[in-house]
């Protein structure tokens, strides 16, 4: 199980490990999952790894998911916050082949500001506007105006002076003659800061006493418009309770051990949010209150940069609501008067020593434009399984301008095939910058050097179970294709042996080696090979194990498996076979266990099902059928003569219209039931048939008895005539 448990870290910990070794671990991976427990393996696979986390900037990857997230259906993204939202993406991104949705949209947001429409659809197709630039008459930005500042005054809920300032700010960067400016400055920012708590959190309004880390950001911006729509200062003292609301509220953040900072909201009803919603109002309330007031916010720069962190951690969502609560904070992280985060990532984080691989790495900011000048150090690098044993210290990086990369030339001597953690440092060449920009101190960044690692001395042998002495002696050669054949008995044992050396030259102990023995009944046997140093060795005494074998004689296929997640050539190679003859089974012995069904094979090709049919009974000639056909016309023929014997007529038909009627759908209904009769014997099924004779008898029942009262009446009268 130890061995397992080495090999399952290498699954867990080395997917960025070369492509070969990955796939090769991830077959045998599968195969032991198979044997011991598919659920226990993996959740060993996930609990095992804690390695440091590469975070990587903006990319051109996520200008592609966005083009497919943000897709207009009939010339519309949707409402007209979709709207918004999409058309924001593609400003942040810089994307310019983008969907071209002006005419549609422009048309319904004049709609909407010419209309009166509820304070959030009006919000958003004000925002939708500052974008598109649409044709909006200047005297309906002052009619909205006017109708925004009554709310503003009149508000008691945050929502509603969030919209309603929210509202203002833009009319005042589309509309220049709009009188915008709030005259009641003071009360409104009074207003907005009663709902905050004393841990930095806000209430939606007064009468509901749950607080709520989403509501803060709200507030915060909301409070940020309230300071730029004033006509006069804003109390100083009031923006400094503010400020220390900010810092109550990130004293309540949250932290995940590889330096991701994030908010979580605490509410339990229908308006909680997730923590991506939550964590992304909170930068757009901070960033923009940070940005209109005087002074600063004395935030540490770690929280900032492990936001940053957080939000470039989640990769890139499937969603267009979470890809656009992960895109827009980190443009406002982009520029913002707090501390712009720096991100550090390598180029990649698999290098080999064999191709003499460069370690690059890049230091950008959230939306990867280049960061000011600054130098990166690397101040160690320590493999995973020995944290306290540095094998580089206080190395400085060259910067390549023309690649706008810092490069380590090559890697020490010290530096041979493995796991390691490697910590860097950016140094800012301005004193000034380190007030601006958020570094994050020691970063460390896991590294995988992989190599090819050489195969010698293998050799396989069968022994005298007695002496010890070689029996048969073959060397192996694991870059050929060459299989070897050996026989043995129960009294001999099978020893094989070889070396590994790393590209250093050292010995080089592999996550898993194997040998596998499959008898030719597909029963499997594996076997860990030991090490000495660089010698991995191991010997099978068949003798004490005949009982593990089940005393099955035969054919044994030999396979031998070599892997790392940092070796290049891991292989998983055949040997060859061994004809093997064990002794009778006792009468108690254990049975091979039955083979394993692979679950994958229920949903494969099923064996093709042949019916054999009955042959037809020969049938009669034609002219007997046509003879029993002509038959059975005879029984009608007698009818008609009996009917004609009888005097049948028409005398008794009734003459009156309503009768009349009645008379012939009861005739036309017994016609119907004959024609019925007709089709079932052609084409219809019995139940088919069955329910549509009932409906017939039930409306013959109906004609009839009507038929038949209006003959009784004819008759009775008559008679008393």
């Amino acid at each position: 199980m130890h061995e397992l448990l080495d090999y399952i870290e290498v699954v867990a910990c080395g997917v960025q490990a070369n492509r070969p070794a990955l796939t090769f671990y991830l077959v045998l991976y599968l195969r032991m999952a198979r044997k011991l427990g598919g659920f226990l393996v993996l959740f060993m696979a996930f609990s095992i790894c804690d390695a440091a986390t590469v975070f990587e900037p903006i990319s051109d990857s996520h200008r592609s998911a966005a083009l497919e997230l943000f897709t207009p259906v009939d010339g519309s993204f949707g409402s007209l916050q979709d709207t918004y939202e999409a058309l924001r993406i593609f400003e942040i991104l810089n994307i310019e082949k983008k969907p071209d949705v002006s005419t549609a949209t422009c048309q319904e947001v004049v709609e909407k500001l010419g209309s009166s429409s509820p304070l959030k659809d009006l919000f958003y197709a004000l925002k939708v506007n500052g974008i598109l630039k649409c044709n909006v008459n200047e005297e309906v930005f002052k009619d909205i105006a006017s109708r925004l500042k009554a709310v503003v005054s009149d508000a008691s809920t945050l929502l509603d002076i969030y919209y309603s300032v929210g509202s203002l700010i833009l009319i005042k960067d589309q509309a220049s003659n709009a009188d915008v400016f709030l005259n009641d400055a003071d009360g409104t920012f009074h207003s907005i800061k009663a709902l905050s708590q004393s841990d930095g959190r806000w209430r939606y309004s007064s009468d509901n006493p749950a607080s709520s880390t989403y509501a803060a950001g709200l507030a915060l911006e909301a409070l940020a418009g309230v300071v730029s729509l004033a006509s006069s200062e804003v109390d100083q003292s009031r923006i400094n309770m503010v400020k220390s609301d900010i810092l109550k509220l990130f004293d309540s953040i949250e932290k995940y051990d590889d330096g991701t900072f994030y908010f979580d909201e605490k509410l339990s009803t229908s308006e909680r949010q997730g923590s991506l919603s939550t964590t992304a109002s909170v930068v757009r309330g901070l960033t923009a209150f940070a940005a209109v007031i005087s002074g600063n916010i004395n935030l540490p720069g770690d929280k900032i940069l492990g936001l940053a962190k957080f939000f470039l951690g989640i990769g890139i969502p499937g969603d267009a609501q979470e890809f656009f609560n992960q895109v827009e904070p980190l443009a406002f992280l982009e520029s913002n008067r707090v501390s712009i985060p720096l991100i550090l990532s390598p180029s990649a984080t698999v290098l080999s020593l064999t191709n003499k691989d460069q370690l690059k790495v890049r230091v950008n900011t959230v939306l990867g434009s280049p960061a000011p000048p600054l130098t990166v150090k690397l101040t160690r690098a320590f493999s995973i399984g020995s944290k306290d044993s540095a094998i580089i210290e206080n190395k400085e990086l060259q910067y390549d301008p023309k690649n706008g990369v810092n490069v380590l030339d090559a890697f020490p001597t010290s530096v041979d095939v493995g796991n390691y953690i490697f910590v860097f440092e950016v140094l800012l060449h301005d004193s000034n910058s380190e007030n601006i920009y958020a570094t994050g101190g020691q970063i460390h960044v896991p590294i995988y050097i992989t190599g090819i690692i050489e195969v010698d001395s293998a050799k396989i042998a069968v022994l005298d179970s007695d002496l010890g002495s070689i029996e048969t002696q073959k060397t192996l050669n694991l870059a050929g294709q060459d299989v070897v054949s050996l026989s043995a008995n129960h009294l001999q044992k099978l020893q094989l042996s070889f070396q590994l050396t790393s590209p250093q030259g050292h010995a080089f102990k592999p996550h898993q080696a194997f040998l596998k023995l499959r008898h030719e009944t597909k029963v499997e046997h594996i076997f860990v090979i030991g090490n000495t140093g660089k010698k991995f060795e191991i010997t099978l005494d068949f003798l004490g194990l005949v009982e593990k074998f089940f005393y099955l004689s035969g054919r044994y296929d030999i396979e031998l498996t070599v892997g790392d997640a940092v070796m290049e050539n891991s292989f998983l190679w055949p040997i060859g076979h061994v004809e093997l003859d064990l002794p009778e089974a006792p009468e108690k012995a254990a049975r091979p266990p039955p083979l394993p069904v692979d679950p994958y094979s229920r949903y494969g090709p099923k064996v093709e099902i042949t019916h054999l049919f009955r042959a037809p009974e020969k049938r009669p000639p034609q002219n007997l059928s046509l003879a029993f056909l002509s038959l059975t016309f005879l029984p009608l023929i007698g009818l008609l003569v009996g009917l004609l014997r009888l005097g049948v007529n028409l005398k008794n038909f009734p003459a009156s219209a309503a009768p009349a009627t009645y008379a012939i759908l009861f005739h036309l209904g017994i016609a119907a039931v004959l024609l019925l009769y007709v089709l079932f014997w052609l084409k219809l099924d019995l139940f088919t048939t069955l329910r549509t004779l009932g409906l017939l008898g039930a409306f013959l029942l109906f004609v009839g008895h009507r038929t038949l009262s209006h003959l009784a009446s004819t008759s009775a009268k008559l008679k008393s005539a």
